[in-house]
């Protein structure tokens, strides 16, 4: 909760000062400090200024958000050539792959053309 500061001692003296009583200035006093401190309590819940955000409460927002978007930024990045990379492997990894499959059946085909060609040769 917010307190008021409140100088009664200065309040009481210049009370006493016009020509108050000691009484009549700490009874006043007293009632002057829990009018302020009921208004501040009023002004409070009516407001909720305990909830109020400041300029500078925005400005450290605002650079801590900046912070954070040139991270992710720097992440992504590093996401993206990590990526990069990758898919540079997995294509050669498949082109490797590919050549495999292509000399095999290169192979096999050679083969059978050249058994065919013996079993032919060998008929006539």
């Amino acid at each position: 909760m917010a307190t008021v500061t409140f100088d009664t001692h200065e309040f009481v003296k210049k009370l006493k000062g016009v020509g108050f009583s000691e009484e009549q200035a700490e009874i006043l006093t007293d009632l002057q400090k829990t009018t302020a401190q009921n208004t501040l309590e009023q002004a409070l819940h009516d407001y909720d200024l305990e909830n109020i955000t400041s300029k500078k409460d925005v400005e450290l927002l605002e650079l801590n958000l900046k912070r954070d978007i040139k991270q992710l930024e720097i992440d992504l990045k590093k996401d993206i050539e990590i990526l990069r990379l990758e898919t540079k492997r997995d294509i050669a990894e498949s082109k490797t792959e590919l050549i495999r499959w292509v000399v095999g059946v290169g192979v096999l085909q050679t083969m059978l053309v050249s058994a065919l060609l013996l079993k032919l040769s060998g008929m006539h």
